[in-house]
């Protein structure tokens, strides 16, 4: 009989509370754990939000942990879930939606919510917070139909929107109510060089401003400052702090003060309840920055798996940011009192500031502002109080004995093994010294990928790269092209070819025999090379379920609600009365949400519950459409000459005919088609991975049309006469792509990157390679079949995916 393991659930699924399971995972597996978020997302990092503003990262690049690191742990995730209230008593917890669940350790990590003024007119549109991905969200919507922006605070959370916004093409103003910027962290003299950097680049300040009201109709349209000046706006980002969402507590009869109150081993006052991160308020400090909240977390670990620890006594706050593209760092007593000896250095020309400051000799604070090579040392020194000495001034300063400037790799020779580099990770400067000697690793990215080391704030990666470079010497070039993912230097060419070479026939195998730096891989590399290894080996390559995202494995989209959208296939965008009927009989059956009319022309089954889904499958009898995997999504078409009078080619028939071949068949990213059946264009051609369009004289062929994220209008490929060549010229496209296509690589870039001349040579031209596509192609379609037809047969892969409980977790 298996033993129970107590119930651990995490209230919060944000950096302090995952950061906290990942130090009991180290620890201990006793644990069965349950964790709630009220976002729909996996745990991403929001000190990296400003990147999803301004377009350089997405929502997938910040993820911490994605989906199938909850998998892997065995972590029940429910997302979009809010727990409501906490019945210390009897030890459970009550969700929005009414999910209850009981616990024998309950960890509170509900993070703060923005702090917004009681201003009045705050109450109008337009006016958010900046703290997670619905505020980004609204901010980039907001950009598209409006030009101009106030923000109101001027510390880092403000000064990030601030830059976002400039990104997004708004005319952004900065309003501050103190003299300086960032005056928590920053002396004056690093403020006003922030704020002329900043102002360098786009960002307009109101500094010494109050708000006296928003006014407008509906909407704001204008600040009214206290002392009768205006600022016309479209758009108010509060970012004037943040306030401890202590809610949940306070509603369970929980101590709170300013936040949730917690003792030296985050205990709060009910038992077996803990908190940790901004939501806990320790020795009457609630903390705002990531550092605090991990060496809270490192202590409560310990703690729920009974090691004994001396408890978290307080942080030494400090501040290592990028903000805008300015390197800024501070730590401990940054403004200068009378007992204070100061030691300051500022270079106009590289526009950098230093500043040190000693209490009776010994460091008790530091600002750098431009060049942060010495942050992770002074973090140490001040910390520790560390007596100044001529030898450590030469360090810092940059002197040698002889009066020279100093290398920043001495600087790094001079630093102890147990320095931290990584205050967010708490990684040592020995951990990535040994990394690098032990594994081979040449990259930030690999080192990220291993010690978790510029995984958060980004703040440390100067120093990761002067480490990197102490170690290799000149070998060491700070731009590495990567490999497919941090898991692996080789790019797809070289997995590829070691695949063939070596006969390799398992993603395991490949891992193992291509030297990946994570024998598991990852959620990157894991889909890739499967997808490979069914592209090397048609017919005999077994398909690795667990390579699969979440969506190809349960064969529907999973929503953030974790309930399941299901489509099926209607070739052509053409069904008939009978499959109609059946679709309402099921919508009705399984109490389905709603039925959407989707852009290619399908009806998707919104709101099937996890359980329901061989049933609603089997009951439809209809093939899946496959809205939900990396090949051939839609076929849209208009109705051609069967119906239109202006139609020259039966556009619904060839449609039909197209999809009905090629559906099923993997490809490296989805895939989709569209047929005309004139050059009116009804059907969308010029948006679509290939794209067909009838003419009297036959078809034109047009391929990497995208009209997504990264719109693009398709080129023209080429003119055929017949259907026959059609179908060959489409398969022989299809196929080329599916071989040199980099995974979830869409057409739109693939044509960019391999050049479109290349393409109608392989395709068009070469009348030789053009049919060995073909033949392949066609071999391959020989062994493809409806996955979905595999689970209705397969009752171990049902019990697999369909037995377990509430899961809202979608997985690799």
């Amino acid at each position: 009989m298996t033993e129970l393991k107590p119930k651990l659930v995490v209230i919060g699924n944000g950096m302090a509370g995952i950061n906290t399971l990942e130090q009991i995972l180290k620890l201990s597996d006793q644990f069965e754990i349950t964790v709630f978020g009220s976002e729909p997302y996996p745990n991403y990092n929001r000190i990296m939000l400003s990147y999803v503003l301004e377009g350089s990262k997405t929502l997938e690049d910040i993820v911490l942990n994605d989906w199938s690191w909850y998998e892997q742990h065995g972590i029940h995730l429910y997302t979009g879930e809010t727990v409501t209230s906490i019945d210390t008593q009897n030890k459970k917890i009550i969700t929005y939606s009414g999910i209850t669940t009981a616990y024998d350790k309950l960890i509170i990590a509900t993070g703060s919510n923005s702090l917004m003024l009681p201003i009045p007119g705050s109450e109008r549109e337009g006016v958010i917070g900046f703290r997670d991905i619905a505020d980004c969200d609204e901010m980039l919507q907001t950009a598209k139909q409006y030009k101009t922006a106030a923000v109101i605070g001027g510390g880092l959370l403000g000064l990030e929107a601030a830059k976002g916004l400039v990104g997004l093409g708004m005319d952004v103003t900065v309003v501050h109510l103190m003299n300086d910027l960032m005056e928590r962290q920053l002396d004056s003299q690093a403020s006003a060089m922030l704020k002329t950097e900043l102002e360098r680049q786009g960002i307009k300040f109101a500094m010494g401003k109050s708000t006296a009201c928003m006014q407008g109709d509906h909407r704001v349209r204008k600040l009214v400052f206290t002392d009768g000046e205006e600022l016309d706006t479209d758009f108010v980002v509060m970012a004037v702090g943040i306030s401890p969402n202590k809610q949940i507590a306070q509603s369970s009869g929980i101590e709170t003060n300013r936040g949730i109150l917690v003792d030296d081993w985050m205990r709060t006052s009910a038992p077996d309840v803990y908190a940790v991160g901004e939501c806990a308020e320790h020795r009457g400090v609630c903390y705002g920055l990531v550092a605090p909240l991990f060496e809270q977390g490192n202590i409560l670990a310990k703690q729920i798996c009974g090691i004994e620890n001396t408890g978290y006594s307080g942080s030494i706050t400090s501040t290592k940011l990028k903000i805008s593209g300015v390197d800024v760092f501070s730590a401990g007593e940054f403004i200068e009192q009378p007992t204070h000896t100061v030691i300051s250095g500022k270079d106009e020309w590289k526009r950098t500031y230093k500043k040190i400051l000693l209490n009776q000799g010994k460091i008790v604070g530091a600002v750098l502002f431009g060049d942060v090579t010495e942050s992770a040392s002074l973090q140490k020194y001040v910390r520790e109080h560390t007596e100044m000495t001529d030898e450590i001034y030469n360090d810092l300063m940059g002197i040698n004995a002889d009066g020279n400037g100093k290398s920043k790799t001495a600087a790094i020779e001079k630093m102890a093994d147990d320095e931290i580099v990584c205050g967010c990770k708490g990684v040592t400067k020995k951990a990535i010294v040994d990394v690098i000697q032990d594994q081979g690793l040449t990259t930030v990215d690999e080192i990220k990928a291993c010690t978790g080391a510029t995984g958060s704030c980004g703040g440390c990666k100067p120093v990761v790269e002067q480490i990197l470079s102490f170690v290799l010497g000149d070998s060491f070039k700070k731009e590495h092209k990567t490999g497919i993912c941090s898991c692996t230097p080789l790019n797809r060419t070289q997995i590829v070819d070691g695949i063939r070479e070596k006969g390799l026939r398992t993603t395991k195998e490949v891992m193992h025999v291509l030297d990946w730096h994570h024998p598991e891989g990852c959620s990157k590399c894991r889909p890739a090379v499967n997808y490979y290894l069914g592209i090397i080996y048609p017919g005999e390559h077994i398909d690795e379920k667990e390579s699969r995202f979440v969506n190809e494995r349960m064969n529907a989209n999973i929503q953030k609600d974790g309930t399941y959208t299901v489509v099926p296939r209607m070739y052509g965008g053409v069904t008939t009365p009978e499959d109609l009927k059946k679709i309402a009989d099921v919508s009705v059956k399984y109490n389905v949400k709603a039925v959407k009319v989707t852009g290619g022309q399908r009806l998707d089954l919104i709101g099937v519950q996890k359980e329901d889904l061989p049933s609603v499958w089997a009951e439809l009898d209809m093939p899946s459409g496959y809205a939900y995997a990396k090949s051939l999504r839609t076929v849209k078409t208009c109705v051609g000459s069967q119906y239109c009078r202006f139609g020259t080619q039966d556009s619904m028939a060839v449609g039909a005919m197209l999809e009905r071949k090629f559906e099923r068949l993997d490809f490296p990213a989805k895939f989709k088609l569209a047929v005309n059946g004139c050059p009116r264009n009804c059907a969308e051609s010029c948006t679509k991975d290939i794209g067909i369009v009838g003419n009297d004289g036959g078809w034109e062929i047009f391929v990497g049309g995208n009209g997504g994220i990264k719109a693009r209008l398709a080129d023209s490929l080429c003119k055929v006469k017949t259907d026959q060549e059609l179908t060959d010229t489409v398969a022989a496209v299809m196929q080329y792509y599916r071989e040199t296509g980099n995974y979830l690589e869409r057409t739109s870039e693939w044509v960019e990157r391999i050049g479109l001349a290349d393409i109608v040579e392989k395709t068009v031209n070469d009348t030789d390679y053009r049919r060995i596509l073909i033949e392949r192609i066609e071999y391959a379609l020989t062994f493809t079949q409806d996955p979905w037809k595999q689970v209705l047969n397969d009752d171990k892969l049902q019990k697999q995916l369909f037995n377990t409980s509430k899961i809202a977790n979608p997985i690799l």
